[in-house]
């Protein structure tokens, strides 16, 4: 009876380790990304029982989107946290969801992705990957650390862009801007000693990399809606027991619309931290500041 018993144990914790997807991310560890993702895992391996799970990689300790991308395509990692960058190098034609000025407000934002759902799933799909669920950037702005107000105060700026966007590379030099091409990771240090002094992103994106301790100027023109998404490996996910494949999906759709929900309150309370925090908000076409 005892031997009995120990199998049974020895069995079970056999099954709690089936499955362990790894997911590495840019998003630092402790922001509201990564704890909705660490409720995402908690509620899969209560469905399954402990059969899957999520070992989360957080913080860009796997690398910029580019490398992240590469290393579940060897098999090293399994999942991945994905902006534009990331999705574009997967379903370039995803891409349009970053084009500037595209989105005027979340209604629009929402209603495009609800009706073309179907159609960027298959393109995620073409390049080998599932869709968990999408989870939005935000709007993103413009960070200086001299104002800025129109066009020709940001001709004056070293901007930054991430390395390997054609999207970001293409939308400067429209406005006669050659940027400096750099990978997420390289931003602050590069900030700190004078390489750039301009960069982009959302509000709550600015404040979680702590690039806002390196500018002073935040220019009132949201840019573009930056798209966001989990994606997991197509060959992975095919691997998995429908039963596993149907808790993920369902889970994903729940967990990344309330880490959108929370996305979006969140970047307007984050506007009111930076401007507690000493950044002056410009808005155009007057030299207002706020």
């Amino acid at each position: 009876m005892k031997k009995i018993l120990l199998l049974f144990i020895f069995l079970n914790f056999a099954l709690a380790q089936e499955y362990l997807i790894k997911v590495a991310t840019i998003a630092p560890d402790g922001s509201t990304w990564i704890n909705v993702l660490r409720e995402y895992d908690a509620q899969i391996r209560k469905e399954s029982n402990g059969r899957i799970g999520f070992k989360i990689y957080a913080g860009g300790v796997a690398g910029d989107e580019i490398d992240v991308l590469k290393k579940i395509r060897i098999g090293q990692y399994h999942a991945g946290g994905f902006t534009g960058v990331g999705i574009g190098e997967i379903a370039p034609n995803v891409r349009v969801l970053d084009s500037p000025f595209l989105f005027k407000n979340y209604d629009e934002v929402d209603h495009i992705y609800q009706k073309f759902s179907d159609e960027l799933e298959k393109e995620i799909e073409k390049g080998g990957f599932v869709l968990l669920g999408w989870a939005e950037v935000g709007f993103v702005y413009t960070f200086t650390k001299t104002p800025v107000y129109g066009i020709e105060d940001l001709k004056k700026i070293k901007m930054w862009a991430w390395q390997g966007d054609p999207i970001a590379e293409v939308a400067y030099k429209v406005i006669g801007i050659t940027p400096v091409p750099l990978s997420v990771t390289e931003v602050l240090t590069s900030l700190q000693t004078g390489l750039i002094d301009g960069v982009y992103g959302s509000p709550l994106a600015i404040l979680a990399t702590q690039w806002f301790t390196k500018v002073k100027y935040m220019h009132n023109v949201p840019i573009t809606d930056a798209s966001g998404a989990l994606l997991i490996s197509k060959k992975y996910f095919d691997s998995l027991p429908k039963d596993l494949q149907e808790i993920l999906l369902r889970n994903g759709k729940k967990y990344m619309r309330k880490l959108v929900e929370l996305t979006r309150e969140e970047n307007q309370k984050a506007i009111e931290t930076l401007k507690k925090n000493g950044i002056i908000i410009t808005n155009p076409p007057s030299k207002k500041a706020s």
